[in-house]
C-alpha cells in the first residue's frame, strides 16, 4: 500500500517562512523542495491561478494533476497585484518572511515596489531568490525562460538522441526547469544557513540556462580537452563502455559493464569470454573506438534470452544492470515504495491523490509530504490573518477583488 504522510511531520527547515511568487515549474520546484523539508511556503497566485492549473487533461475531479504535483505542502494565497491593497498585503508578508522566490520578467518586482533593494531596506534578513531564463545579468537577461529554449542553447539537445545525423531531441523531462528549481533550493538553503549566522540576507540568482549547462559536465570536459563538440550517442556513455541499453528477447535492459572487472563479468554472464581476446575490445579505450561494432555483437548475444533471465544472471554475478521501466512500472517498483517515493495526500476536491515523495532522507529531521496542493485562495484568510489583518479588512479586500478566497 502507498504510505500516507501525516501533517504533523517536520523537517530541517521548519521555521523558515517562504513567499513563493512563481508559476509553472522552476520556481514551484524550488518552493516544493523547501516545503518538503519543513518550510512554511505560501504560494501567491494571480486571480485566475498559476497557469499550471490549466494544464489539463489530465485532471482529477476537475483539479489539474500537473498543478497538484508541483504545489503540495504549500499554503495558497490569491492576490490581484494590480490592486494597491494586494501589493500592500504582499509587502507586509515580505517584511516578515525569510525567503521570497520570484520568476517574473525582469523589472516586474521593481515596478511593484518589491525589488531586492526596496525589500532589503525593510527586511535585511530576506533571502531574495530569482529564477529566470538566463539570469539577471548578461546580454540575455531580459529574455523569457522556457525549458525547450534552455535545453537547446545549453547544448543538451545536441547530445541527446539516437546518433549523428538525426534530428535534435530534448530530454523527455523538463530538466532545465527541474534542475533550476533544485539548484535554487540549494542556494536558498546555503544563504539561509549564512543568514542564521550573520542576520544578513542576500540575493540568490540562477537560471534555466545555467541549470541546463550543469547537465553537460562530461560532454563539456570532452570539448574542453579536445576542441570537438560531442554528439548524441543514444543510451551509451561518452567516456566508458559498454554502459548502455541492450535489446533482449522481449525488451530492453541497461548494463553497466564499463570498467575492466565488470567487462569480464559481463562476458562470463553472456558466455562470450573470447571477446576479451579481440583487440577491438581489450581495453576501455579500444571499446570506445569500436562501440558501434561492440553494440551490434552484444545485442546478438542478449537477444537469445528474456530480460528477466539476463537480469537474474547479472545480479548473481554482481554486475550493475537494471530494467528499462515505463513510468507506471517505476511507480509500482518496490524500491520506490520502500524509499517513500510514492505517497498519498488528501485533497479537498480531488480526494486521496498520489504524489512523488522527497528524494532526500534525513535521519533526525525527516522531510515529509504533509498536505495536498491548495485550491485557489484556500488559505487567503488564514495567511492574511497571521499578517495582522482582521476579518473586516480581509472581507473588504475580497469585496474589491484584491484578494481571492476559497
Amino acid at each position: 500500500m502507498d504510505r500516507k504522510i501525516t501533517p504533523q511531520a517536520s523537517g530541517p527547515l521548519a521555521g523558515m517562512k517562504v513567499i513563493e511568487l512563481a508559476h509553472i515549474m522552476a520556481g514551484p520546484v524550488c518552493g516544493l523542495m523547501l516545503a518538503d523539508m519543513g518550510a512554511d511556503v505560501i504560494k501567491v497566485e494571480k486571480p485566475d491561478g498559476d497557469d499550471s492549473r490549466r494544464f489539463v487533461p489530465p485532471a482529477i475531479e476537475g483539479e489539474s494533476a500537473a498543478y497538484m504535483m508541483m504545489n503540495r505542502n504549500k499554503r495558497g494565497l490569491a492576490l490581484n497585484l494590480k490592486q494597491p491593497d494586494a501589493v500592500e498585503a504582499l509587502h507586509r508578508l515580505l517584511e516578515e518572511a525569510d525567503v521570497v522566490i520570484e520568476n517574473y520578467r525582469m523589472g516586474t518586482m521593481e515596478r511593484l515596489g518589491l525589488g531586492y533593494d526596496e525589500l532589503r531596506a525593510i527586511n535585511p534578513r530576506l533571502i531574495y531568490c530569482e529564477i529566470s531564463g538566463f539570469g539577471r545579468t548578461g546580454p540575455y537577461a531580459e529574455r523569457g525562460g522556457f525549458d525547450l529554449i534552455a535545453q537547446g542553447m545549453s547544448g543538451l539537445m545536441s547530445i541527446t538522441g539516437e546518433g549523428p545525423g538525426r534530428p535534435p531531441v530534448k530530454t523527455g523531462a523538463p530538466v532545465s526547469d527541474i534542475t533550476a528549481g533544485i539548484v535554487a533550493a540549494m542556494g536558498v538553503s546555503a544563504a539561509y544557513a549564512r543568514m542564521l549566522q550573520t542576520g544578513e540576507g542576500q540575493k540568490v540568482d540562477t537560471s534555466l540556462f545555467e541549470a541546463a549547462i550543469t547537465q553537460t559536465y562530461w560532454q563539456s570536459a570532452i570539448a574542453f580537452a579536445t576542441g570537438v563538440a560531442p554528439g548524441p550517442m543514444g543510451s551509451a556513455h561518452p567516456l566508458n563502455g559498454p554502459y548502455q541499453a541492450f535489446q533482449t528477447a522481449d525488451g530492453w535492459i541497461n548494463v553497466g559493464a564499463a570498467n575492466q572487472r565488470n567487462w569480464l563479468r559481463f562476458l562470463d554472464v553472456i558466455g562470450a569470454p573470447e571477446l576479451n581476446d579481440d583487440p577491438r575490445f581489450a581495453s576501455n579505450h579500444d571499446r570506445m573506438q569500436h562501440l558501434q561494432e561492440l553494440e551490434a555483437i552484444l545485442n546478438g548475444y542478449l537477444r537469445h534470452e528474456t530480460s528477466v533471465v539476463w537480469l537474474g544472471r547479472m545480479e548473481t554475478a554482481g554486475l550493475p544492470a537494471g530494467p528499462v521501466l515505463d513510468i507506471l512500472e517505476m511507480q509500482a517498483d518496490p524500491q520506490a515504495h520502500a524509499r517513500d517515493m510514492i505517497v498519498e495526500v488528501d485533497h479537498p476536491v480531488a480526494g486521496t491523490v498520489k504524489t512523488l515523495g522527497h528524494p532526500i532522507k534525513f535521519s533526525d529531521t525527516p522531510a515529509s509530504i504533509r498536505s495536498a496542493a491548495p485550491v485557489l485562495g484556500q488559505h487567503s484568510r488564514e495567511v492574511l490573518g497571521e499578517a495582522g489583518y482582521d476579518s473586516a479588512a480581509i472581507d473588504a479586500m475580497i469585496a474589491v477583488g484584491a484578494v481571492i478566497a476559497a
